[in-house]
């Protein structure tokens, strides 16, 4: 049989099932409804892992580097003093602003404050910087209030922590030990990790904590990023610093990786086993499809029709579930679950991060092409058996 042929009787066989839909809209729906809710709760869950990755790695920015204590494994157990500060600034490639280098020495704690979910005392970033904190980031902006004055125990506090714990809305005032501290301003930085903060005047925190003159890292803004190779080489051959030069993107893809796999690992592994679940679902939908057909197929095998435009047409009709399940599902998994802040632990620093979900393009293509691998498996095996019936056989049946 020639091509032309096959693909003519492909379309007329693959009209005459879909026209025939309506009659088995029952059994059509169980596989629908199946399909797009493993796509919702898979898409869910892989946005978790989306979403903690672009506030921690995809809103940084290039020419932004983060200096910690060559041994520190994270910002809770890096330390540097005043002298480490002046080598650094004197170093060639810094950004400069009013003829002052863009360095900004930040000091890095934890305080306990209560969830708004669940009322439990949760570990927040309470960061002490400098004015240039602002300018050495550059995606950080005061949003609501002002910029807390140097020398007074005054925060501004991230939109995320905000949204996520209790006591942070502009005017509270809040008690850590002996000392009591006011918000005085809400800050927002596209989404990444200063959302998930409080900031104070560096030295304020420092007599607060007994540090005296030591903080935990620097942040430097670079002329551009090509400027990092040289910058790097520069301080690490300087033999007053002890230093690990990184961007802030590679310092927290660092961070992130270990959670960001787990979540990934866990939304594979809970869509493999629903997946089979709604494959065994199709798989009956579609049999139950070609028992209702069985003299309709035999007819067109008895007047010509080849096996491979019935496997075919079946497969499509298979397909087609598997698409209208999973455009239903990554439709729900965007509207439910795309932007939805939470806050959840930063295993490196053992201190908050808050975060929304991204159902990014690339998880709803991802969702799709799982729901039409589900829709072609739970086809596969009711084809093969539409296209073996013998035609006296089938002919019998009904």
């Amino acid at each position: 049989m020639s091509l032309a042929s096959n693909i003519r009787q492909l379309v007329a066989v693959s009209k005459v099932n879909i026209a025939n839909l309506p009659e088995r809209w029952v059994t059509s729906m169980v596989a629908i409804v199946g399909i797009a809710g493993v796509v919702m709760v898979t898409v869910g869950l892989l946005s978790v892992a989306a979403g903690f990755r672009a506030a921690m790695t995809d809103k940084t920015q290039p020419e932004v580097v983060i200096l910690l204590r060559a041994s520190a494994t994270g910002e809770m157990d890096s330390g540097f003093n005043s002298d480490a500060q002046q080598a650094v600034e004197m170093t060639q490639g810094i950004a400069r602003s009013s003829d002052k280098p863009l360095v900004s020495p930040e000091l890095f704690v934890v305080v306990d404050v209560a969830r708004k979910s669940t009322g439990t005392a949760s570990n927040v970033p309470f960061r002490g910087v400098t004015q240039v904190a602002l300018e050495a980031r550059g995606n950080v902006e005061i949003t609501a209030g002002r910029m807390f004055t140097p020398g007074l125990r005054e925060i501004v506090v991230g939109e995320g922590a905000r949204a996520n714990f209790e006591g942070l809305e502009l005017g509270r005032t809040l008690k850590w030990g002996v000392n009591e501290w006011t918000v005085v301003g809400i800050m927002a930085a596209d989404g990444g990790v200063p959302e998930s903060e409080i900031w104070g005047d560096l030295r304020v925190l420092q007599d607060s904590y007994r540090r005296g003159n030591f903080f935990s890292t620097m942040r430097v803004r670079l002329v551009s990023p090509e400027a990092f190779s040289d910058f790097k080489d520069a301080l690490t051959a300087d033999p007053r610093l002890n230093v690990s030069v990184k961007t802030e993107r590679e310092f927290y893809a660092e961070q992130s990786a270990f959670l960001s796999i787990f979540v990934t690992t866990i939304g594979f592994f809970v869509g493999a086993l629903m997946g089979l679940g709604a494959i065994f679902g199709a798989v009956n939908t579609m049999y139950n499809a070609v028992a209702s057909r069985i003299r309709e197929i035999a007819t067109l095998r008895a007047l010509g029709f080849g096996a491979i435009p019935v496997i075919v047409s079946v497969l499509f009709e298979a397909l087609l579930l598997g698409l209208v399940g999973g455009v239903i599902g990554a439709a729900l998994a965007y509207l439910i679950f795309n932007g939805f802040q939470v806050a959840t632990l930063n295993w490196n620093s053992f201190s908050q991060v808050s975060f929304g979900f991204a159902v990014t393009p690339s998880l709803l293509q991802l969702g799709i092409g799982f729901a039409l691998v589900m829709g072609l498996l739970g086809g596969l095996l009711p084809a093969v058996r539409a296209a073996r019936i013998p035609i006296t056989q089938a002919l019998r049946e009904l």
